[in-house]
């Protein structure tokens, strides 16, 4: 009787933690609710690690992905193809950066912090074009 009490406590607390993940949509779209063009909707989101982010192409011809080294260690790398919608859990804490290819350059990425995030110093290293540094920052912001 115990040993089954034991069992069927431990299996609750699996289930009971899976059911704690939160999934958070984020629209890929031509013109934000706020006038912007070329934008992730939302553009920041703070999560916890196991919770779940699923980019909806509200607009064609666009893509979410992991920007080249912007991602915390041990993370997996992202990489969704034009018009897809893709669904990512983040395990890893810390801070991506989340770039739609074709439009990057106009400035269409996003930040997801989970976790205790920090920004690391090697987080701008690569080619980031003006426009899309100027809305990281302001992301990075909300830390």
């Amino acid at each position: 009787m115990i040993r089954t009490f034991t069992a069927s406590l431990a299996l609750a607390s699996l289930v009971g933690s899976a059911g704690f993940a939160e999934t958070f949509e984020v629209q890929m779209l031509n013109k934000g609710s706020d006038g912007e063009r070329m934008v992730f909707e939302p553009a920041f989101i703070q999560a916890a690690p196991g919770d779940t982010i699923k980019f909806i192409a509200a607009d064609k011809g666009h893509n979410a992905e992991i920007s080249k080294g912007m991602l915390p260690d041990g993370a997996d790398a992202f990489k969704g193809k034009i018009n897809e919608e893709i669904e990512v859990t983040l395990t890893e804490e810390g801070v991506y950066g989340v770039i739609c290819k074709p439009h990057f350059a106009m400035g269409m990425v996003m930040t997801i912090a989970v976790g205790d995030a920090e920004v690391p110093d090697t987080f701008f290293e690569g080619r980031v074009p003006p426009r899309a540094k100027a809305r990281f920052d302001a992301q990075l912001e909300n830390l």
